[in-house]
């Protein structure tokens, strides 16, 4: 039986707006100023930098930020602080990508012909050829790509890094190189993610806990347990075992749009409860929920807030986009993601999290302006507590990741995809213009 189709309007209705309509901003700007001296012998001065003249989530007037070791401040500025000049553009958060697989992606190089493929296996068949294919190592192409993604306004993501026998721990070690490089513009989580399978590709699970011992991943990763690697039991087991054994999380990929996703997602849920990794496990894509009849979607979703299980959305289509709203009544965390980004699985993907919320509003068929704003809420607020980060909502305390754009408010914003003239990371600006500082 075919289920019925997921009603568009229902995915984000109700979620409330960043902002209203404002006035067009003023012309541009430059950045300027002078650190505060320091003197032998005196206590050095609070890192202090101003942001002059901007309008936060588009207020109608124009404001000061002041920013202190980071985060927002109520304080006044000390003697001395830079300032940077907004020129009246509108100041939003910085977005978080919950989900994103830099390792395989061609960013940066050649144009890559694809080939037919019909399922998970081929298109693993198909990685693997990319990866022996590319003249760059894994690190290299990864850095490409998330410097970009800084560029355009990310904070933040987490990395899903291939592990199987082709790779090795190329793809983790790749990504955390990647992740080393830009540590002072882009906070990056990493998942050992096992795209061939844990239990039908024989040696991955050893490298997942290699992966695990190492220290440089945040998370295990697993794939559709039943209908891909045909071993529920076991591949949970392993994936679960590892994570409470070295105290990191689980993050699984979950394609099932059936009885077999729920399925899946009851077994999460059973581990989660029993070895108290409560807050600790998220679970991607998660197509099975769409189709769930309300009932058993509000059930659903109160067990996962009981447990503090978070989701994650790319926003694929109308019909296996996750019903935001009525996992946020339930107090579900639902973060969103890029996704695979040219790669050997699609040519399309861009890393940039803006133009995924203008996607999310797309396929959700969304028209007034809170609909609009709550997509960017969605990836602002909803992703970074999906990595357990504090909100960049622009309050005081709150960390100064931000960036400041031309424009009227914040739907508009989602619809136009302006530039980011400046992107701003712990009260840095690291890109202009599009461009790395």
């Amino acid at each position: 039986m075919t289920p019925p189709p997921l009603s568009r309007r229902g995915v984000l209705a109700g979620a409330a707006s960043l902002g209203a309509a404002l006035t067009p901003t003023a012309a541009s700007a430059a950045t300027t100023g002078t650190d505060a001296g320091h003197h032998p012998g005196k206590p050095r001065p609070e890192k202090a930098v101003v942001f002059r003249d901007v309008r936060p989530f588009g207020a109608r007037d124009a404001v000061d930020l002041t920013v202190i070791d980071g985060r927002i401040s109520d304080k006044p500025a000390p003697r001395g602080a830079k300032v940077v000049e907004g020129g009246g553009r509108l100041a939003l958060p910085s977005l978080v990508d919950a989900h994103i697989h830099p390792d395989k992606t061609s960013w940066g190089g050649d144009w890559v012909s694809r080939k037919p493929a019909s399922g998970i296996a081929e298109y693993c068949a198909q990685d693997v050829e990319l990866f022996r294919s590319q003249k760059r190592p894994v690190g290299e192409r990864a850095y490409s790509l998330m410097a970009h993604a800084v560029t355009r306004g990310t904070r933040a993501m987490r990395a899903h890094a291939d592990v199987a026998p082709a790779y090795g721990l190329a793809g983790v070690e790749g990504v955390a190189e990647a992740r080393e490089r830009l540590a002072d513009a882009l906070d990056v989580q990493i998942v050992a993610f096992p795209q061939h399978g844990v239990v039908r590709t024989p040696g991955t699970a050893k490298l997942l806990e290699d992966a695990a011992r190492s220290g440089l991943v945040d998370m295990i990763g697993g794939i559709d347990p039943i209908s891909f690697d045909h071993a529920l039991d076991e591949q949970l087991d392993l994936v679960f075992d590892l994570a409470d054994r070295y105290g990191i999380g689980v993050d699984i990929h979950l394609h099932d749009r059936d009885e077999k996703g729920t399925k899946v997602l009851r077994g999460i849920i059973e581990r989660t409860r029993a070895l108290s990794l409560r807050g600790k496990v998220t679970v991607s894509h998660v197509f099975c929920l769409p189709f769930l009849p309300p009932a058993e979607l509000a059930s659903t979703a109160a067990e996962l807030a009981d447990l503090d299980i978070a989701l994650t959305t790319v926003a694929p289509n109308e019909s296996l986009v996750l019903p935001i709203t009525e996992l946020k009544k339930h107090g579900v965390r639902v973060g969103l993601g890029s996704d695979g980004v040219r790669d050997s699985w699609s040519p399309f993907g861009n890393a940039d999290m803006l133009h995924r919320a203008h996607i999310l509003g797309w396929v959700t068929d969304v028209r007034l302006d809170e609909e609009l704003a709550a997509c960017y809420t969605v990836g602002a607020d909803g992703s970074a507590e999906v990595l357990g980060l504090d909100r960049a909502d622009l309050r005081p305390g709150a960390p100064a990741d931000f960036v400041l754009v031309r424009g009227e408010c914040v739907p508009q914003v989602v619809v136009d995809m302006p530039r980011r003239d400046f992107v701003v990371h712990g009260g840095r600006v690291v890109a202009r213009d599009g461009e790395l500082v």
